[in-house]
């Protein structure tokens, strides 16, 4: 997408609001044999030239640890993940002027530009897609359909959270499809790493992401106490430290925390009771030697894919 959110096709040309949905249906090509959908948006300071290696980089770790799939928690049938990666414009300097821009961006873009109507419209074309896992107590434990993941690191999770609680708000007029069922929108897990968004977003802002249902699953927040920009920077920015430093504070009895996992260690769909879970990476996302922003993109672990993982496994 380019600064202003709009959807660009391969020649780099923005798309017209009323194609946005043949230009997805064009590129996005899903195979029935595909079980699960990873959708990432990437966070702060990722240059076009390091989206696509940034996207490798998290999708070839998914994929290379396919093969533990079977020693999850609550895993069952086949996993064949499809990965879709989001790019925005999230460029600026390594300072709190920098950041506050970048934070305005994400903010603008989704809330008064094209990016939420983008990101919108393409979660809701793959949920159109997709053969939608059965609903109810009543179901059976398999691997029936295919499950909706969202994924986002610092502004890519708020940037998320702005497009799904969109897509679901928003008339079915306003969108460029019409679901082919009463079956609500909506995706199975939400994940963000290091959100850069006020702790109490999800009473406010963010609120009709529980009320309403558009997740499925349950809303997983990282958070290290080393996470300067969210420690230092959003407090000066937006009066309280964000999300990805001191974790979601509401609403009340809504949210939990737990620590992060290694590798060797599984989570249990009791880790998960709550809508909202605080996932403390303090012990894992460290201070960098030399970094101002601390351990805000430190998220490149072996943990965060087993955490990554085991929402999809427990989404069963």
């Amino acid at each position: 997408m380019n600064a202003n959110g709009h959807l660009l096709d391969r020649f780099q040309t923005p798309v017209a609001p009323g194609r946005v949905r043949d230009e997805l249906a064009s590129q996005l090509r899903m195979t029935p044999s595909v079980t699960d959908i990873f959708v990432f948006v990437h966070g702060w300071r990722t240059p076009e030239r390091s989206a696509q290696s940034a996207f490798a980089r998290f999708f070839g770790a998914l994929w290379e640890s396919r093969s533990r799939w079977a020693d999850l928690r609550g895993a069952s049938g086949p996993f064949v993940p499809w990965f879709i990666g989001v790019q925005w414009p999230s460029c600026s300097a390594p300072t709190p002027s920098g950041y506050q821009r970048i934070r305005e961006r994400a903010h603008r873009v989704s809330t008064q530009g094209h990016a939420a109507f983008v990101v919108g419209q393409l979660l809701g074309y793959l949920d159109e897609q997709r053969e939608p896992p059965p609903r109810g107590p009543d179901r059976l434990r398999n691997a029936a359909g295919q499950y909706l993941h969202c994924v986002g690191h610092s502004f890519g999770g708020r940037f998320l959270g702005e497009a799904i609680r969109w897509a679901a708000d928003t008339p079915p007029s306003t969108l460029a499809w019409k679901h082919r069922s009463s079956r609500p929108f909506g995706v199975d897990t939400y994940l963000a790493f290091q959100m850069a968004a006020p702790p109490d977003i999800f009473a406010n802002r963010f609120a009709g992401l529980l009320t309403e249902g558009p997740v499925h699953g349950p809303i997983a927040l990282t958070f290290s106490r080393f996470d300067y920009a969210n420690a230092v920077w959003h407090r000066v920015m937006e009066g309280a430290p964000g999300i990805g430093a001191v974790g979601s504070s509401t609403p009340a009895g809504l949210v939990s925390t737990i620590a992060m996992r290694d590798a060797g260690d599984p989570y249990d769909r009791t880790d998960f009771a709550t809508p909202i879970v605080n996932v403390d990476a303090s012990r894992v996302f460290t201070r960098p030697r030399v970094s101002v922003t601390g351990a805000h993109s430190d998220f490149w672990r072996t943990q965060s894919v087993h955490l990554t993982l085991s929402l999809a496994a427990l989404a069963r």
